[in-house]
């Protein structure tokens, strides 16, 4: 594997202001909608068990490394895929197929010859990259002495 990304100190600051400029947005945004507009249990049920369904693919082994790469690659063949992540076969094509049906990723045949078939991210996919990375830098920075708080 190659070396392990690292922020600079600058860098680090950036990012983690946006972070928290970008969850006060969010809880305000929350705090309005919430103030201005009754929400019934039933409905806040229904929200939490979507976020559920949706945590859960996502936190299924491969399913964010699939994503993550694809945003980075824009698009790749299933055997790019496969050599990057190190996955076998039939895992690699279940997880595409299931990120398709929800909506995640695009699958694009090419014919050939050779046949050739690439995977893209849809909007979708690529909103949950970037939703993502700010949510898994944040939990990794919690093990660390500085977080946001302390800075």
């Amino acid at each position: 594997m190659g070396p392990k990304l690292t922020l600079s100190t600058e860098l680090r600051r950036i990012v983690e202001a946006r972070i928290e400029h970008t969850l006060k947005g969010i809880e305000d945004t929350l705090q309005q909608i919430t103030e201005n507009q009754e929400v019934s249990l039933r409905d806040l049920k229904e929200d939490i068990q979507s976020l559920e369904e949706s945590f859960n693919l996502l936190s299924q082994k491969w399913n964010l490394g699939i994503l993550y790469t694809l945003f980075l690659k824009s698009t790749a063949g299933f055997s790019d895929l496969k050599k990057i992540l190190g996955v076998n076969s039939r895992t690699l094509s279940d997880k595409l197929k299931s990120l398709k049906e929800h909506g995640y990723v695009d699958r694009t045949v090419e014919t050939g010859p050779p046949l050739r078939v690439e995977y893209a991210l849809t909007m979708k996919g690529k909103n949950v990259v970037l939703l993502a990375l700010p949510l898994l830098y944040y939990s990794s920075s919690l093990d660390s002495p500085k977080t946001f708080q302390n800075l």
